[in-house]
């Protein structure tokens, strides 16, 4: 397993919205992201509306994303969640998150 952090930014004006959506995430979408190797999945936000992402990736970030591309549910939760994101240029969050470099880690 490999583990992945990565950053995104919510809308400061959107951040209680967001976190209602979290509440209650589709089960479709769920059910594809185990599918597609995303596992111990976590979002952390921060109150200015910076997010943390952290999951254990099965190969590697990339190929977890690639997997995910295929998935028609994320296709609609991408749309769904976009006006919700800083800084996407028009894009979905899944093509903005940018994986971190891990320095340290204590088992």
């Amino acid at each position: 397993m490999k583990r992945v952090g990565f950053l995104l930014k919510v809308k400061p004006d959107k951040i209680e919205e967001y976190k209602k959506h979290h509440e209650n995430v589709w089960q479709e979408m769920l059910d594809a992201l185990r599918r597609t190797g995303w596992h111990n999945y976590s979002l952390f936000l921060r109150d200015d509306g910076l997010l943390f992402g952290y999951f254990e990736a099965e190969e590697s970030f990339q190929k977890s994303l690639e997997g995910m591309s295929r998935q028609e549910v994320n296709k609609r939760w991408q749309d769904f969640m976009a006006p919700y994101f800083e800084n996407l240029g028009g894009a979905h969050a899944d093509r903005n998150m940018q994986e971190l470099v891990e320095v340290f880690h204590l088992d």
